[in-house]
């Protein structure tokens, strides 16, 4: 019996320190989302500038082919990987006079 509690404790311990199986999810966390803008750069950063009554739409997908402003590729992108990712919409209201 005190040789099956030993092994018992053994492979508890073990067990401890065996790589945990990740799901889909917690993989997708660490894949690279940025596959095809400024990759040479360490940081993708984009400056604009918004007046009085203007709209942007952002891409946050990293698919579209006007980057940074959202071409709807996100579409694609979220029936082929069952994402839910959709643009940034920033508007500035009209100036009232």
């Amino acid at each position: 019996m005190k040789t099956f509690f030993a092994l018992a404790s053994f492979c508890a311990s073990a067990s401890a320190f065996a790589p945990a199986a990740n799901s889909a999810v917690e993989t997708r966390l660490f894949d690279k989302i940025n596959n095809k803008i400024d990759l040479d750069s360490p940081k993708v950063a984009t400056m604009d500038k918004l007046s009085n009554g203007d709209k942007k739409v952002y891409c946050r997908c990293w698919q579209s082919g006007t980057f940074p402003l959202c071409d709807g590729s996100h579409m694609a992108h979220n029936k082929e990987t069952g994402d839910n990712v959709g643009p940034l919409i920033v508007s500035v209201a009209k100036a009232e006079e």
